[in-house]
């Protein structure tokens, strides 16, 4: 799916790694779209003044911004290619690590009263932060991602609008990623630099390690009054903006590999798969020709159903495609034989339940079974991590037990009523387990779940 650069800490998405992503893009874009959302684009370096302008933004990235000093190379007396002294830029510009300021640059020109808003502009990009400690997917220098900027009238639609755009991420999670997650509020210490809240869609791990999924941050005034966004409002008075920022990025394919996966590769839902079916053909020289046209009439008659079909007629042994295309995950392998094709038949195996799912059936009953099946598969993968994750949720009802659970090395969250939040003893468990507070639920307002993290 990737590999690692030889650009420090940043990754390569090889082609079956980055179609995951496109789906997965595909899928949250059109959702983005559907809410009233335009996309656009805005650039990758940042003048330096742009963000020194909101104090408390820049000094969360400040330790992970990369600075581009000079526009020019050059080679020096012994020949080596270098930077050309003379090329030093009179401003430094920052490669984004978001586009808070740049964005506001720009609106804060296209909005002149209430009749300009809402405005709700997205951009899919990527963003650089210097990371010092790397993992593919999850935590790269580089990384891509969708970054939404909306502005409004009133707080109220403002923090409505953080809200809907979680849940256009929850969507996307279980219904298309099948991964169950948990959405709340982020403490007070755990927020984006400059937000008044950080709403988060938190997803739990097989190991019972936490993932930050997406985040969705009502900023208030903070930015428009930073940018100087105003508009002349309903009663002619000229007020600031209010403005929400979201995003969602290749992290995500982290924590599928991470949720679903087992001991024999990757395990992806039907829904965001390259392929969500593979024929496997078992070929003999006196019946390829036979075979292969066989196994084409059913490619055709998937892909009439609008199933995402791979036909492998690669020169390979059946049982090596067929190693592969489990360890690649795709929900559902097809194997057709000389016998299968006598009997107008194919044998099909769910990557999901594995060998015992095997069955035997008529071309003619896979074709229309094919997208149930399929749902099939994408609902079970979604249960089965649901119910792993709420079983995995312990109740306490003091500082006692949180702190035994996680001594126990147990797996999984803690959850308790947040007052302990910001204690003594709450800040030593914290430190002496390396768990965080992952979020205040929405369900449940007065507790808070903490836990282990990615």
């Amino acid at each position: 799916m990737a590999e690692n650069s030889p650009t420090r800490g940043c990754m390569t998405i090889k082609p079956y790694g980055f179609a995951l992503w496109d789906n997965v893009k595909n899928a949250l874009d059109t959702k983005i779209q559907k809410v009233g959302v335009q996309n656009c684009y805005f650039p990758l370096l940042i003048p330096m003044s742009f963000l020194t302008k909101e104090a408390d933004h820049i000094d969360g990235f400040a330790t992970e911004c990369a600075v581009v000093t000079h526009h020019r190379l050059a080679k020096n007396e012994d020949g080596v290619l270098t930077t050309d002294p003379s090329s030093e830029l009179s401003e430094p510009y920052i490669i984004r690590p978001t586009s808070e300021t740049i964005i506001g640059e720009s609106v804060k020109n296209w909005i002149q009263s209430y009749r300009d808003l809402p405005m709700k502009l997205n951009q899919w990009c990527n963003v650089f932060r210097w990371e010092m400690r790397t993992r593919l997917f999850l935590r790269t220098a580089e990384f891509l991602w969708q970054e939404g900027h909306n502005v409004f009238e009133t707080e109220i639609e403002a923090r409505k609008d953080a809200e809907l755009m979680l849940d256009v991420y929850a969507d996307v999670f279980e219904n298309w990623m099948a991964m169950p997650v948990i959405k709340g509020w982020k403490t007070e210490d755990e927020r984006f630099p400059g937000a008044i809240d950080t709403l988060t869609v938190e997803a739990m791990m097989q190991d019972g390690k936490a993932l930050q999924s997406a985040t969705s941050h009502h900023l208030g005034q903070t930015f428009s009054k930073s940018a100087d966004i105003k508009f002349q409002s309903r009663d002619g008075d000229v007020q600031h903006a209010w403005t929400t920022s979201w995003g969602f990025s290749t992290r995500s394919i982290g924590g599928l590999i991470m949720s679903h996966s087992d001991d024999d590769g990757l395990m992806v839902p039907p829904k965001i798969a390259q392929y969500q079916a593979v024929i496997i053909p078992f070929m003999k020289d006196d019946a390829a020709e036979a075979l292969t046209s066989y196994c084409k009439t059913l490619t055709q008659r998937l892909n009439d159903n609008d199933i995402r079909v791979k036909f492998d007629d690669r020169d390979l042994r059946a049982g090596d495609k067929g190693w592969e295309w489990i360890k690649k995950g795709v929900p559902l392998r097809v194997e057709i034989g000389g016998r299968e094709m006598e009997e107008g038949n194919v044998t099909v195996t769910r990557r999901d339940l594995g060998k015992s799912s095997k069955t035997t059936m008529t071309m003619d009953e896979f074709v229309a079974q094919a997208q149930t099946i399929l749902d099939d598969v994408q609902n079970n993968m979604f249960n089965v991590a649901k119910e792993r994750m709420e079983s995995r949720i312990v109740d306490v009802d003091n500082l006692d037990d949180a702190r035994a659970f996680f001594a126990d090395e147990k797996q999984g969250f803690v959850r308790l009523d947040k007052t302990f939040w910001g204690t003594e003893e709450f800040d030593k468990i914290c430190s002496d387990f390396a768990v965080t507070p992952r979020c205040i639920p929405f369900e449940t307002p007065d507790k808070l779940i903490i836990g282990k993290s990615y």
